[in-house]
C-alpha cells in the first residue's frame, strides 16, 4: 500500500492550490451529500502566530459554486471548549461576509466541518451533524418557512438558513469501511487509502498526496510536523498523568490525616492527655484542641 500525506498537512500546503481542489471537493461532496464545486479559497486563520497552534490546528475556508462558505478545521489535541469554538467560527464568518447596510437576507450559508483527533463530548458515533430547528413547546411541531420565504430564499426548511455543523471524530472509527464516507474517515484516521476505495476525491488524493511526490525539503518539513504532533500529544498525556498522580497523592494524604484525627478523637474521649496524643498521631496540639 502506498504512503500518503496526512490530511492536515495537505490542507496547509497543497489543497489550497486550485489544481488540487478535487481532493477537498470529494470529501465535502461525500459528507454533505450534494455535489460541491469549490469556486476559490478565502482567507482563514491558518497563519497562526503561536508555534503550538501551527501544529495543533489548521483550517481552510472555501466558497462553493452557490456562494456558500465552508470552513474545514482539523484539531489535533483536546480542547474542552471546542463546541464554543465552532460557534465562534461560524458567527465570525457570518459577520465578516455581510457588508454594512445589507439586509439580513444577504447572510451567507455557512458549513462548519470539524475533523477532530480527540474525544469530543460523549457519544457512540464517529460522524455528527448539527442543525438549528424551532420546535413548538406545546404542540411539538417544527416551525416552517412561509411560501413567500421559500420562494425568496430558495429553501424549504428553516434549518437550511442557519449554519450546519459536522464533527468527524476520526479516532473513534474502528470498523470496516462500507460506505464512501467510511472510506474517507479511514483515510483521515490512518493516512492510508486502500486500493478498493472509490469515494469521490480519493482517486485525486492517490495521485496528488503521495509522499513520493515531495521534494527532500518538503519531506523534511513534513516529518518535523509529524514529530511536533507526537510531542504535543505526549505533553498532554504527561500533564494528565501527572495531574492524576498529584490528585491521588493529595487524596491519600488527606485520608491519612483523617485517620489520625479519628484516632486522636477516640484517645481524647478516653481522657488521654494531649502530649500523649501528639506523640501517637503526629498531630499538633492546636489540631487536637480543635477536635
Amino acid at each position: 500500500m502506498a504512503n500518503y500525506i496526512r490530511f492536515d498537512w495537505a490542507m496547509k500546503r497543497m489543497l489550497r492550490n486550485k489544481a488540487n481542489f478535487g481532493v477537498l471537493e470529494g470529501l465535502l461532496t461525500t459528507l454533505l451529500r450534494e455535489k460541491i464545486t469549490i469556486r476559490h479559497m478565502l482567507e482563514s486563520e491558518s497563519n497562526q502566530e503561536e508555534e503550538y497552534d501551527k501544529y495543533n490546528r489548521v483550517d481552510m475556508l472555501a466558497e462553493n459554486s452557490k456562494g456558500d462558505l465552508i470552513l474545514v478545521e482539523v484539531q489535533n489535541n483536546n480542547e474542552f471548549a471546542y463546541f464554543q469554538r465552532m460557534l465562534f467560527g461560524t458567527s465570525k464568518l457570518i459577520t465578516e461576509y455581510i457588508s454594512r447596510g445589507e439586509g439580513y437576507d444577504k447572510i451567507r450559508k455557512v458549513y462548519s466541518v470539524n475533523i477532530v483527533y480527540f474525544s469530543l463530548g460523549h457519544g457512540t458515533d464517529y460522524v455528527y451533524h448539527g442543525t438549528t430547528e424551532f420546535r413548538g413547546i406545546h404542540d411539538n411541531d417544527i416551525l416552517q418557512l412561509s411560501p413567500f420565504q421559500m420562494e425568496k430564499f430558495k429553501e424549504t426548511e428553516v434549518c437550511k438558513l442557519f449554519p450546519e455543523y459536522y464533527v468527524l471524530k476520526v479516532n473513534d472509527f474502528n470498523r470496516l469501511a462500507k460506505t464512501p464516507l467510511d472510506e474517507w474517515i479511514y483515510y483521515l484516521n490512518t493516512g492510508n487509502i486502500p486500493d478498493e476505495s472509490n469515494a469521490p476525491g480519493l482517486e485525486e488524493a492517490r495521485q496528488r498526496l503521495l509522499l513520493d511526490r515531495m521534494t527532500k525539503d518538503e519531506l523534511a518539513a513534513y516529518y518535523r510536523h509529524l514529530d511536533n504532533i507526537v510531542i504535543l500529544r505526549d505533553n498532554i498525556t504527561t500533564e494528565r498523568a501527572e495531574g492524576r498522580a498529584e490528585g491521588r497523592a493529595e487524596g491519600e494524604a488527606e485520608g491519612r490525616n483523617k485517620e489520625k484525627k479519628d484516632i486522636a478523637r477516640k484517645m481524647k474521649a478516653l481522657g488521654i492527655d494531649t502530649a500523649t496524643i501528639v506523640g501517637a498521631t503526629g498531630l499538633s496540639e492546636s489540631d487536637i484542641s480543635a477536635l
